[in-house]
C-alpha cells in the first residue's frame, strides 16, 4: 500500500520539479544578456575617454590623416585625432613636413586641449628616441653624422638624431691652433650646414647634457680606412697621394687612409741630403709601393722607382773617353766621388786626382765644387763609373758629346761653390787649402816642393784642375 501511495505522488512530484528547471533556466538568459551588454558599454566608455588618459610625455605612435596650412591630424587609435604642434607644421624650407598616411611617432605635449583633441610633437619624440640610439651608439663605440646647426665662441652646436650637442673647439680637425679670434670666428661660421662624422664622448639625459669629438670620429675612420687600405695594397702597384710630412730621414705620403714612408734613399736617384729638396707637405705626387707589413701597419714607398732609373740608358749617353762636366759630392781617403747627373755618381780614385802624389783628396778638390772629369770605365750593371781628374787635364780639351743638359752648347765656367770656399778674387777662405805664407797665394801644392810657379798638371787654388795653356 506505501509503496503504490509513493508511487502514485511522483508524478506529481515530478511535474512540480519541472517548471522549477525551466524557471531556473529562463531566469539565467536575461542575466547573461545584461553582461554582455554591461561589457560593451564599458568599452564604449573607455573608448570615448581615451584620449583624455593620455599623459604628458608619453610616446605614442599614429598615422598621417589629414594635412592643410593650419594644422596636421593623426590617428592615434583614440576617438579624436591628435593635432600636431604648429611649430612642425613646416620644415627649414618652408614645406609641410608630413604627407598623409605618414607613420609617424610622437610624444603627448598636452593630453586634451580646448577641443578635446591631444597635442603631439614629432620633434620631441625624435629626441627621445635619439637619446636611447646614442646611448646605445656610444655602449658600442659607433661613429654618427651629425649636422652644424650654430656655433659659439667655444665650438659648434650640432643636431645627431634629433638631439642638439656640442663640439668643442678642441675636438674639431679642421680648425688650426694659435689661430686669432677673428679666424676662429670665420671659420666656424663658415661650417654652419656641413655634415660632421662624430663620436660621443660623454652624453647624461638627465641634464641633456651631449658632448661630440670629431677628431676621435677621424681617429676611428682612420683606423678602419688603414686596415682596408692594407688589405688591397700590393707591391709595385703606383698610388697617388698627398705629402703630410718630413722627417730627417723620410717623407710621410697620405694614400687615402694610411700614410706611407719614403726613406731618403727612394726620393730620387741623386743625393738628397733632406726630403725638402725634393717634396714639400701637401704636394701631390705618384708613389710606387715597394712593401707592405701588414702584420705592423707600415707601408714602404718610393718616389725614385715611379721615374726611369738612369743607369738604364748610361751608355747610350757617356762613353769612355768622354770629358765631362761633374759636381764633387764625397770625399774618402781613396778617393773622391762626383756626380754626372742625378743619380749618376762615379769614383774619381785618389790616384787619378793628381800627377803628384797626395795623402788625401782634400789636398785638390772640396765638396760641392764643379770640376771637368775624364770616363775612364763604364759599368751600368754594377751602377759604377771610373772617373780621371789628372786625365781630363791632359786631354786639355771638352771633348764631351753626351749632350748633358746642363751644360751643352756653352762653354764651362767654374761656379764659386759653397759657401766660404773659393771666393771671386780667386783666394781660399778655407785655413786648410790656404798656400803656405812663402808661397804666392794663387797657388797649391799637393807636397811641399821647391817650384815657385805651378806647373800646368797642378790644381789651381780654387781647387779645381787647372785647364793647360794652348
Amino acid at each position: 500500500m506505501d509503496g503504490m501511495e509513493e508511487a502514485a505522488e511522483r508524478p506529481e512530484e515530478q511535474a512540480r520539479a519541472t517548471p522549477r528547471r525551466q524557471d531556473a533556466q529562463s531566469g539565467l538568459n536575461p542575466e547573461v544578456s545584461n553582461t554582455a551588454q554591461d561589457m560593451g558599454a564599458l568599452l564604449e566608455q573607455y573608448e570615448e575617454t581615451q584620449h583624455t588618459q593620455l599623459r604628458r610625455g608619453e610616446l605614442v605612435e599614429g598615422t598621417v590623416v589629414l594635412v592643410d596650412r593650419d594644422e596636421i591630424l593623426v590617428d592615434i587609435g583614440g576617438k579624436m585625432e591628435a593635432v600636431i604642434a604648429t611649430s612642425e607644421l613646416q620644415n627649414e624650407r618652408g614645406e609641410m613636413a608630413l604627407r598623409r598616411g605618414d607613420h609617424v611617432s610622437a610624444v603627448v605635449i598636452v593630453p586634451e586641449n580646448a577641443e578635446g583633441r591631444p597635442v603631439i610633437s614629432i620633434n620631441r619624440a625624435r629626441a627621445e628616441i635619439g637619446w636611447r640610439d646614442l646611448q646605445a651608439k656610444k655602449d658600442s663605440e659607433e661613429v654618427v653624422t651629425g649636422e652644424v646647426v650654430d656655433h659659439n665662441k667655444g665650438g659648434l652646436i650640432v643636431s645627431v638624431d634629433g638631439v642638439r650637442g656640442f663640439v668643442p673647439l678642441s675636438q674639431i680637425v679642421e680648425l688650426r691652433r694659435g689661430g686669432s679670434d677673428e679666424e676662429v670666428e670665420e671659420k666656424l661660421r663658415s661650417m654652419r650646414g656641413q655634415t660632421m662624422y662624430l663620436k660621443v664622448i660623454e652624453m647624461n639625459r638627465r641634464r641633456n647634457r651631449l658632448i661630440l669629438s670629431e677628431r676621435a670620429a677621424a681617429q676611428e675612420r682612420r683606423a678602419q680606412q688603414k686596415d682596408r687600405l692594407l688589405s688591397e695594397l700590393q707591391a709595385s702597384e703606383i698610388r697617388h697621394g698627398r705629402v703630410s710630412s718630413l722627417t730627417d730621414f723620410g717623407a710621410f705620403v697620405d694614400l687615402g687612409g694610411a700614410d706611407g714612408l719614403i726613406h731618403l734613399s727612394e726620393l730620387s736617384w741623386g743625393q738628397v741630403q733632406h726630403p725638402s729638396q725634393v717634396l714639400r707637405v701637401g704636394q701631390e705626387v705618384d708613389v710606387r709601393v715597394v712593401g707592405v707589413d701588414r702584420e705592423n701597419k707600415k707601408i714602404a714607398l718610393s718616389l725614385k722607382q715611379v721615374e726611369e732609373n738612369p743607369w738604364t740608358r748610361i751608355e747610350q749617353k757617356y762613353h769612355v773617353g768622354d770629358t765631362v762636366p761633374a759636381k764633387i759630392t764625397k770625399l774618402a781617403q781613396f778617393g773622391a766621388f762626383a756626380e754626372l747627373e742625378p743619380g749618376v755618381e762615379g769614383l774619381v780614385h785618389i790616384s787619378e786626382l793628381s800627377d803628384e802624389r797626395i795623402t788625401h783628396p782634400k789636398q785638390v778638390v772640396r765638396e760641392g765644387e764643379n770640376v771637368q772629369l775624364r770616363i775612364i770605365k763604364i759599368e751600368p750593371q754594377r751602377h759604377r763609373l771610373g772617373l780621371s781628374l789628372r786625365q781630363a787635364e791632359d786631354a786639355g780639351g771638352y771633348d764631351y758629346g753626351g749632350g748633358f743638359e746642363a751644360y751643352s752648347g756653352a762653354s764651362y765656367v767654374l761656379d764659386s761653390g759653397p759657401s766660404g770656399s773659393t771666393t771671386t778674387d780667386g783666394e781660399e777662405s778655407e785655413e786648410e787649402h790656404a798656400p803656405p805664407p812663402e808661397e804666392p797665394a794663387d797657388t797649391v801644392h799637393a807636397l811641399p816642393h821647391e817650384q815657385s810657379e805651378p806647373a800646368a798638371s797642378e790644381p789651381a787654388a780654387n781647387g779645381t784642375a787647372r785647364v793647360p795653356e794652348r
